[in-house]
């Protein structure tokens, strides 16, 4: 499993409040042929909060797409232990190649809950990537407790969009130099790979799949003077894409530049005139919109 460089945290997009498969599909294909390293459905970009165990076909179906052309990282987490490894065995039956688990939410365990949810979820056998955005689950895995975790066998990497950019090296300390860390915070993408990335699970990847791919590899290279050009590039579009709730803006961005329905699911709301505005002009500096 080589998993590194540019993974677009996919969107789902839907038609009449179903996931529009077709769509999907060909969205995934474009990904592929643009040059993403990998992919990773089901996440919360993808709207996973409202694909719970009632929605479990469609929650698992996009896991499919991708699976033996491109590392497939599957979004299995849950702030209920027992949903996640239910989750997490059906992305395993799939193909996938590795699982994205959020650090539970709303729950707000300690730092021992937490290591036992993750300990737990270890037993399924699959690699697991853990997901630390305390922006969103509240909660903040220390990089002590990270490293506890990198001992057992299938706790292999990080997706941290603590946008904390000494927590690359302190967990380089703590996990050791071959544990994967993978940014999750494009807008800060740059320095953490200066600091001993691997490379970004990616927002703008979404509709910038070929330019976050170049610039993951001139990262890669060590060729920092080119990763510069592209993210001055790209920056504008980095923060268009947070002015309201991810992913409302980059769903509608997508509609720009692939012609995909925008439509969110409750409870998040259409974005804003003024949203839609701020994301044309960064696609614009971006060279995506004419």
């Amino acid at each position: 499993m080589d998993i590194k460089g540019s993974n677009p945290a996919l969107i789902t997009p839907f038609q009449n409040g179903s996931v529009d498969e077709d769509g999907f599909k060909k969205f995934v294909e474009w990904q592929i042929t643009e040059g993403s390293h990998g992919l990773v459905p089901c996440g919360t970009t993808g709207e996973s909060p409202t694909m719970s165990s009632c929605r479990a076909p469609a929650r698992r179906r996009p896991v499919h797409r991708g699976v033996g052309r491109v590392p497939v990282i599957a979004g299995t987490g849950s702030n209920n232990t027992a949903e996640a490894l239910d989750l997490t065995q059906h992305a395993k039956d799939a193909g996938a190649d590795a699982c994205l688990i959020v650090t539970p939410y709303y729950n707000k365990p300690n730092q021992e809950g937490l290591y036992r949810h993750f300990e737990a979820l270890n037993e399924v056998g699959l690699p697991i990537f853990i997901y630390n955005i305390p922006p969103r689950s509240v909660i903040d895995m220390t990089p002590e407790t990270m490293g506890r975790l990198s001992k057992l066998k299938n706790v292999v990497g990080v997706k941290d969009a603590t946008a904390k950019l000494e927590r690359v090296s302190m967990q380089r300390m703590t996990c050791g130099k071959d544990f994967i860390q993978l940014s999750g915070e494009d807008g800060t993408a740059l320095a953490h790979m200066a600091h001993g990335g691997r490379g970004c699970i990616s927002v703008t990847a979404n509709v910038a799949p070929k330019l976050c791919s170049e610039f993951q590899e001139a990262c890669l290279a060590g060729d920092f003077g080119k990763a510069l050009e592209i993210q001055d590039r790209l920056m504008p579009l980095h923060v268009a894409l947070f002015v309201e709730p991810s992913p409302g803006p980059v769903k509608y961005a997508a509609s720009k530049v692939l012609g995909l329905n925008p439509d969110t699911r409750l409870p998040l709301a259409p974005v804003t005139d003024e949203t839609r505005a701020q994301v044309d002009d960064a696609l614009r500096h971006a060279g995506l919109l004419n």
